[in-house]
């Protein structure tokens, strides 16, 4: 019989995360015969691996002093690899000695000690391949000449126009729980009859307390808004949308009322959801109210906390602007900021024929169990958080409007002086529920800035 040989190839081909494909080709040739058999298997094509890319964070103008909290949690991999970072300052002022907490975390700070320009480097790597350099530019100037240091002060102006409060502001406060200092800075200027907030978006107080649990280290921002010094009631009110910000406050930081959280939308589990319901869904009748006690949004004692890239926000009252106890002042509360719309937003405190109390709003709890609204999901106890079946004030839904309840119209507001004003108030909607005038378009969010805006929370249930 003739001998039968056999040839064999052996190909092993390396790709990405440790896969291993073996070709094997067996050639058999049988001796007084010429015919052959001999197959090729399809071979696995490799896999590719896309570079990642590094995100630095925005631009920041701050003061000097200031600590500049970094971030590159706007960093991505298509493929989805755990990332690691490295940080540098690449560039700083002439005389600084300022370094970065951390090189390799994913977020880190420096304390900005000269005035003058820094830049700060990322590269991220997803353990096979380094991505471009992200450099972003930090400006520190000094605090502005003359500028009043509002550290901790309570607000007492009443003007109704922004106009009133045109000048340079100032303050030194801590991030508590970090035991880092910081420096606030707001700059008010009026022309052609809209006045202009300059903001590094840090408050007058001390904020981040241990009842907080914030997603993302604040850091100061570099904002410019701006509102009519004129305002009028419009024919119509406008709705609050993720679209606009609310209000920006006399201490320089921005008011954001709602959530991006509703009840069945999003990737996260039911009655669990801190994102994913965003513009598209605006008139979702179970988005979640962030001053709920029924819901963990990770606010500190100032009913705030921070979007992705480190905004420092309200969601309701900041508490450290004005006395909150009515009982016990006999003057109004004070203008502590102004709407989108140029109307001013005052205190709790207001005059009821001679009498100083507390301004109640006119929204009340809808009674019973909650109904279904079609098209939704309607929230069921059992389900994560979720705490019961009633209209109990988990949900902004779980309200209504009722004329004439309270002090207050359906904006959470009233005439003040012959001037319309909101209030700030201690049950729902806690300062405004629409616009009773036209916002100005200096605080529509766009882009990036509206996915910012669509934050996520942190939740403590």
């Amino acid at each position: 019989m003739a001998q039968i040989t056999q040839n064999k190839t052996l190909q092993i081909k390396f790709y990405k995360k440790g896969l291993v494909t073996l070709s094997l080709i067996s050639l058999l040739a049988a001796c007084g015969g010429s015919s052959s058999d001999s197959s090729t298997p399809e071979s696995d094509s490799p896999v590719s691996n896309t570079a990642p890319i590094a995100n630095a964070g925005s631009d920041q103008s701050v003061a000097v002093s200031t600590t500049v909290s970094l971030s590159a949690s706007g960093s991505s991999d298509a493929d989805n690899d755990i990332l690691s970072y490295q940080w540098q300052l690449s560039a700083v002022a002439s005389g600084s000695s300022a370094s970065l907490s951390s090189t390799t975390h994913v977020a880190t700070d420096f304390v900005a000690d000269v005035a003058g320009n820094y830049s700060a480097q990322l590269i991220v790597n997803d353990g096979t391949v380094d991505s471009i350099a992200d450099t972003i530019s930090i400006t520190v100037t000094e605090q502005p000449s003359g500028a009043t240091d509002i550290t901790d002060i309570n607000f007492t102006e009443r003007s109704h126009s922004c106009s009133n409060y045109v000048g340079s502001y100032i303050s030194n406060v801590e991030d508590i729980k970090r035991a880092l200092a910081f420096s606030g800075s707001v700059t008010i200027t009026e022309q052609n009859g809209e006045c202009s907030f300059n903001v590094n978006e840090i408050p007058n107080h001390d904020f981040n307390d241990n009842s907080a649990s914030f997603a993302t280290n604040v850091s100061a921002q570099s904002g410019s808004y701006q509102v009519t010094a004129t305002p009028a009631i419009a024919a119509s009110v406008t709705e609050l949308s993720l679209q606009m910000t609310n209000a920006v406050m006399l201490n320089g930081v921005l008011l954001d009322i709602l959530p991006a959280a509703c009840y069945g939308a999003g990737n996260e589990s039911l009655g669990n959801e801190r994102i994913g319901c965003g513009q598209d869904l605006i008139d979702h009748p179970w988005r979640y109210d962030p001053m709920s006690p029924f819901n963990g949004f990770g606010t500190d004692e100032h009913n705030a906390h921070t979007q992705p890239d480190g905004t420092y926000h309200y969601h309701a009252n900041p508490m450290a602007m004005f006395e909150q106890d009515c009982d016990i002042i006999t003057e109004q509360s004070p203008v502590i900021g102004f709407a989108a719309d140029g109307f001013p937003i005052f205190g709790s405190c207001f005059d009821d024929n001679g009498t100083v109390k507390k301004a109640q709003s006119s929204y009340q709890l809808k009674a019973g169990v909650r109904q279904d609204v079609s098209g939704y999901t309607t929230p069921t106890v059992g389900n994560g958080g979720i705490n019961s079946n009633n209209y109990d004030g988990q949900f902004r839904g779980d309200y209504e409007y009722v004329e004439n309840s309270g002090d207050l119209d359906q904006c959470n507001g009233r005439m003040v002086d012959g001037q319309y004003g909101y209030f700030v108030t201690d049950t729902y909607p806690w300062v405004m529920a629409c616009f009773k005038g036209s916002p100005n378009n200096s605080l529509l969010k766009g882009g990036a800035n509206l996915i910012n805006r669509e934050h996520g929370h942190e939740h403590t249930f």
